[in-house]
């Protein structure tokens, strides 16, 4: 269980990554604000307490191995990569530019601490399979994470993946699904309803839970509810909203992708340096 400290530091760090990620985007003129700020409490869990990495060692072999299959979300995986000291901060101001390290979709031939090349909704899945089997058997015990977006769990791939984990009984692949429930031109049930992905994973012989994506704690235990799994893959749904820390996104209809301005940027960094003072203070 995280401790009352260890909460705070973690609600700070991800408020860090999304000052980072909207100054990055507001940079680069617009992007994917809506998932990339839906998934960072998950962002900020991972890579500020769970997995391990090592900025000055970022190819070590026995490292925690992380698959972004939404890969179009990548600049807020690059603001938490940036703050954990992956590449300079300033990078980010460079974000979709011609000879940038950080292109539009997540890319590990350009970016330090990217593992595996996303962007083609489906595939990552497969990807996080092949990175668990492996590590079984070189005789490694590292973990492979992984997150989904909703609508990408529209595609045949993901549900193939699902059943190829549970037959070679993947347990140290630890999966998530963004549950946001908006994709890029309308809401899951509208597009094509996923019905109860919970109940889905779990008949496809998975581990699953739910949780609020938004609650670093829950986020936290779920994880470590996974990790005591033997013989099978898990899955762990996160109940979220799309744009989620930026209220210029929320009060959109649609916030997959949008122009962000300096002025717009100038307010929601206001906004979170205010939220981060309050919880400062909370620390005291």
């Amino acid at each position: 269980m995280l401790s009352k400290d260890e909460i705070l530091r973690l609600n700070l760090f991800s408020a860090e990554i999304r000052k980072a990620t909207i100054h990055a985007l507001s940079t680069a003129g617009s992007g994917h604000i809506g998932g990339a700020m839906s998934m960072v409490e998950t962002l900020a869990v991972l890579y500020g307490k769970v997995m391990n990495v090592d900025p000055q060692n970022p190819h070590r072999k026995d490292r925690d191995r992380f698959v972004l299959s939404k890969g179009h979300s990548g600049p807020s995986l690059y603001a938490a990569l940036a703050l954990r000291g992956f590449f300079p901060l300033k990078e980010l101001e460079t974000l979709n530019q011609g000879d940038t390290i950080l292109p539009s979709h997540a890319d590990r031939n350009k970016t330090p601490g990217v593992d595996f090349s996303t962007g083609s909704l489906g595939q990552g899945i497969s990807m996080a399979a092949g990175s668990a089997l492996g590590a079984r058997y070189m005789g490694n015990s590292y973990y492979t994470y992984c997150i989904l977006g909703d609508g990408e769990c529209d595609e045949g791939q993901v549900w193939e993946a699902a059943l190829f984990c549970a037959q070679h009984k993947l347990d140290h692949l630890i999966a998530f699904v963004d549950y946001n429930q908006q994709q890029l031109d309308g809401s899951v049930e509208e597009v094509c309803h996923l019905g109860d992905l919970r109940l889905k994973f779990e008949q496809f012989g998975w581990y699953a839970q739910e949780v609020d994506g938004h609650e670093v704690s829950q986020i936290y235990e779920g994880i470590r509810k996974a990790q005591g799994q033997t013989g099978r893959p898990s899955m762990i749904i996160l109940r979220t909203q799309k744009g989620w820390g930026c209220e210029y996104a929320l009060a959109q209809p649609i916030c997959h992708h949008l122009p962000i301005s300096k002025e717009i940027e100038q307010q929601e960094i206001e906004r979170l340096d205010r939220e981060i003072e309050e919880m400062k203070r909370g620390m005291a």
